[in-house]
């Protein structure tokens, strides 16, 4: 008895039970109505270890899996094209959960229960051999944000639905530093995560173009019962590509700033934009050169460096952070 169960607490290295329950499925296949007994003295393991497998077919692989006392043995009572395995190796697994605590921040949306419901499929179907102990993991890494987008879960779920179905909708829609709300009829094309921020990028047929929305200022979407087709030359990636955040210009700005060594190393510890060239400075500061289509956004965070950065060019970068340090020291002095 006690050699019977040292081989089979050695078998999972060499036929983990996803593989046994794969060999179960294609006997049942076959028609042969295999049983317990059958099936363990050709898989070489015990009929309790059979049972679990077929309890577990039955029950969590929801296959139609019924016993037949007249031919004892086991049958589906219909067809299966397939068996629902999943193949997935502990590195491609190890990516899947640094993933999903990258998605913690969207805890309490209504991705939450879809998510973490596909994530315990998941490491339920793997075998033994790369089973991990997801506790652990839970210990071990994490990932935060200082400031979290707040979102009208419903209006959210609005948006990531039209999206998909390619839906054309109504916004009421509040611009940053206004009061009233305006409708836009748009066709929406894509929601992302910018940097932390939830942007939707829409065409908007008021503006006979595509315009980027803040999901927070959005007080309403209301389907219009019309669909669209989402061009093919659009993409994200070109949309953003001369953006230094999400909003794009007209224009080509040759953008040349420096940094004192206090914090060039933060300056080289990230690759900011594309466009990008880093050179070292004798000081032991570092200048960055982009080549952006706009400067809005560059303009926010420039400010965020306060005088460890020094803008060359564009004149109108220049003059910008001239006028923001008169009206800041203006500000402290009133």
């Amino acid at each position: 008895m006690k050699k019977g169960r040292k081989a089979e607490s050695a078998l999972p290295l060499s036929r983990p039970p996803l593989e046994r329950m794969l060999r179960i499925h294609q006997a049942i296949q076959a028609g042969n109505h295999p049983n317990a007994t059958s099936l363990a003295l050709q898989l070489e393991v015990s009929t309790k270890s059979i049972h679990r497998d077929l309890e577990f077919m039955r029950d969590r692989l929801q296959l139609p899996l019924e016993y037949d006392a007249k031919h004892n043995g086991y049958f589906y009572t219909q067809e299966v094209s397939a068996f629902p395995t999943l193949h997935i190796t502990e590195g491609e697994l190890f990516a899947l959960l640094v993933a999903e605590k990258a998605l913690q921040q969207y805890r309490g949306t209504n991705f939450e229960k879809p998510l973490l419901s596909a994530f315990k499929k998941m490491a339920d179907s793997l075998p033994d051999t790369i089973s991990l102990n997801l506790a652990d993991w839970e210990k071990t890494i994490s990932f935060r944000t200082s400031a979290e987008p707040i979102v009208n879960l419903e209006i959210f779920d609005a948006l990531a639905k039209a999206a998909v179905r390619r839906q054309r909708l109504t916004l009421s829609y509040r611009k940053p530093g206004r009061r009233d709300a305006e409708m836009r009829v748009v066709d929406p094309y894509h929601l992302a995560n910018v940097n932390g921020e939830l942007f939707l990028f829409a065409y908007d047929h008021l503006r006979k173009d595509i315009r980027t929305f803040v999901p927070a200022r959005i007080l309403a979407a209301a389907p219009t019962g019309q669909t669209f087709e989402r061009p093919e030359k659009f993409s994200l990636e070109k949309q953003l590509r001369d953006s230094f955040g999400v909003h794009s210009g007209h224009k080509d700005y040759e953008v040349v700033i420096r940094f004192n060594q206090t914090v060039a190393d933060f300056i080289r510890e990230k690759k900011w934009h594309a466009s990008q060239e880093l050179r070292e400075l004798k000081d032991g500061g570092v200048e960055l050169r982009l080549k952006l289509s706009g400067l809005m956004e560059i303009k926010r965070w420039l400010l965020s460096w306060g005088g460890d950065a020094r803008v060359i060019q564009p004149p109108e970068l220049v003059e910008f952070v001239q006028l923001a340090a008169r009206n800041i020291l203006s500000a402290y002095h009133s």
